[in-house]
């Protein structure tokens, strides 16, 4: 029994059929890029996505044969809004390292509520401020509102599923904190969302309906976020053990089991609880720690530096260079996410001499990266109470030979890289999967 997973990531769709034996094939990816029209800013074409991913989904079939089910991964907390009768989204969707509302976030932490930028909350609220600024439409049903899991739902179900998945709904922003099963009033009222506007909370591996958009008709039964997706494939499902993705950004996710957090929000070390997953209404827990920038230092000394040609290519240079010769880089390009959530911070390269070369650039920011990996993996072990034996890894950087070490000797531990890349896909199918039998 063959499973589809469609993983709607920040900077593409991706779809692969996952073989029982847990072969990754038929692997087909089309582009998505994010627009920043100004600094902090990031959107993206919400339709132009929706018709990625029935494209790759279609090559992927045809290659592939036909599948028993799909399985969706996706990029947390990005926000779509779109009008029910049409299926067009009302305003470009905002990605989750959109920066605009720290404002509304600030005033908001002022009353009580805290509510972080890169959740959806204050970007939903800030798409209905502009196409919807008396609530109109959206109390009557007009418009709904999505993570990209949602909005990948309605699209392979064409309109048929307005649902989320318990992993994608605790990093809205809008759940209660302890449950994460409740819509979260006291910001709803705040932001001034009405309930209408919501999808269905639903549980990351169960039968859902058909997703008619594709051939055969197959059963859409796993939804998960795609660091969640990540820690299920890498087989962190016992209390303690910890993934690390490093794409865009880095995500470090710790499985801490069926135990409540002790802290529903932000823990002391700066990490926050998180729905690992949920099968037959019953959460099983984790903390995740946060790089805003990791795959993004890569990508800036490919395009604006124009350093090195192509992303692989950054292992090869930094490894002609031993040492940075006291270059340092600070990866907060995007601001510093855990310990300290400073969204004002900027990233430094700083040492630099007449003698510095780019190899000397090119390995400090490698180094940059997995230094703040390190400070990833000390939050989580101090939030957690709990040990990480070895640290498994994932994501595109995982590719790179220098970055790895450099991340090993960070950490000072055993860093163990997945036999697939793309974690996030294995995890997404067994989360189907389950639902239909294929696994366990």
């Amino acid at each position: 029994m063959s499973i589809l997973v469609v993983d709607l990531g920040t900077s593409g769709v991706r779809a692969a059929v996952v073989r029982p034996d847990g072969r990754v094939e038929q692997e087909h990816h089309l582009s998505v890029l994010p627009d920043s029209p100004a600094p902090g800013l990031v959107e993206f074409d919400a339709a132009q996505m929706a018709s990625a991913a029935l494209e790759v989904a279609a090559r992927a079939l045809a290659d592939g044969g036909p599948v028993d089910a799909v399985g969706i991964a996706n990029q947390r907390a990005s926000t779509v809004v779109w009008e029910r009768s049409s299926g067009r989204p009302v305003a470009p969707a905002l990605g989750w390292q959109d920066l605009r509302t720290v404002g509304t976030c600030l005033e908001l932490q002022g009353r009580g509520l805290r509510v972080s930028p890169n959740e959806s909350a204050t970007k939903l609220a800030a798409i209905l401020d502009a196409v919807d600024p008396d609530r109109r439409r959206a109390e009557s049903g007009e418009l709904a509102f999505g993570t990209v899991d949602t909005w990948a739902a309605w699209t392979l179900s064409e309109g048929a599923l307005h649902v989320t998945d318990a992993t994608n709904a605790g990093i809205t922003g809008l759940m209660g904190r302890r449950t994460e099963a409740t819509w979260d009033t006291a910001v709803l009222e705040a932001l001034r969302i009405p309930e209408a506007v919501l999808p269905t909370v639903v549980d990351s591996s169960g039968a859902l309906g058909p997703a008619t958009a594709l051939a055969g008709d197959p059963l859409l039964a796993g939804m998960a976020g795609d660091q969640q997706a990540s820690l299920m494939g890498q087989g962190c499902t016992r209390p303690g053990l910890a993934k690390a993705t490093f794409g865009t950004g880095g995500m470090l996710d710790q499985c801490t089991g069926r135990t409540p957090p002790a802290h529903p929000g932000r823990s002391p070390a700066g990490t926050f609880s998180i729905v690992a997953w949920r099968r037959g209404g019953q959460m099983t827990w984790g903390i995740e720690a946060v790089m805003l920038s990791a795959g993004t230092c890569v990508e800036w000394l490919r395009d604006d530096l124009g350093v090195i040609a192509t992303a692989a290519e950054s292992a090869a240079v930094a490894a002609a260079c031993e040492q940075t010769d006291d270059v340092w880089f600070v990866p907060a390009l995007l601001g510093l996410g855990t310990p300290v959530w400073d969204f004002g911070a900027r990233g430094a390269l700083v040492g630099l001499t007449r003698g510095s070369g780019r190899a000397a650039v090119v390995r400090a920011v490698l180094e940059g990266v997995a230094h703040r990996g390190a400070d990833l993996l000390e939050a989580a072990e101090l939030d957690s109470g709990l040990p990480v034996p070895s640290l498994r890894v994932d994501g595109g950087m995982s590719d790179n030979d220098v970055f790895v070490q450099a991340l090993a000797d960070a950490c000072g531990r055993v860093v163990e890289i997945a036999p697939v890349t793309e974690a996030t896909t294995l995890g997404a199918a067994y989360l189907a999967g389950m639902a239909v039998g294929t696994w366990a």
